[in-house]
């Protein structure tokens, strides 16, 4: 059976810029540069955790051309301040997920510099539950951002989901994924992640 793991989260802002800033004023740590992603139309920022994952900052960029297709992570209709909008899974086998989950999306082949990956986007680009189900990638060869960015001193503490259908959505997920940092609730969709940083814990949300 194709397992999950826990990759990074994602923090989507209308501008990269007020994004950068949340974070930052947020965690107290400084965000690396991150890059572009023309098959969508955006750009990031990134910050490595501990753990073996990293957070990133992503928004449309108003560079890049229109894409052909919506963009994923929901970003077309993205409105508001920052927030934490995704969560992402990495995957040993992202056919078998794609083909046990279709709402979740095709995997789309992607590359940026060294790194290059498929990631299950569906064709509207809004993941199953309001976005709180993860996004699946699967990574090639051994080339992962969180091995590539700096430490910050900043940790993972607990991952929250919230949607009036968690049980539902911690069923389809718990035969392939155990990680006691991320619990479900009951509630208004949404996500909150407890990260503790060099100045204490702090919640994005």
């Amino acid at each position: 059976m194709a397992s999950l793991q826990l990759d990074h989260i994602a923090i989507c802002a209308t501008h990269l810029e007020s994004g950068v800033d949340y974070v930052q004023s947020e965690l107290n740590v400084a965000l690396r540069p991150g890059g572009k992603h023309p098959h969508f139309g955006t750009h990031n920022r990134l910050l490595g955790l501990s753990d073996d994952i990293y957070l990133e900052v992503i928004s449309v960029d108003p560079d890049a051309p229109q894409p052909n297709r919506p963009r994923w992570f929901d970003l077309d209709r993205f409105q508001g301040p920052p927030r934490f909008a995704n969560w992402i899974c990495r995957t040993n086998n992202i056919a078998e997920i794609a083909t046990a989950h279709p709402d979740a999306g095709k995997p789309v082949a992607l590359s940026r510099g060294e790194l290059s990956w498929q990631m299950a986007v569906p064709d509207s680009g809004v993941l199953p539950y309001d976005n709180c189900f993860p996004a699946v990638i699967e990574w090639d060869g051994k080339a992962h951002p969180a091995n590539l960015l700096p430490k910050s001193g900043c940790r993972l503490h607990r991952l929250i989901v919230s949607h009036p259908s968690a049980s539902e959505l911690q069923k389809r997920l718990t035969p392939m994924l155990t990680d006691e940092r991320i619990g479900f609730s009951s509630g208004p969709p949404g996500l909150i992640a407890e990260i503790k940083t060099p100045s204490g814990l702090r919640v994005l949300r």
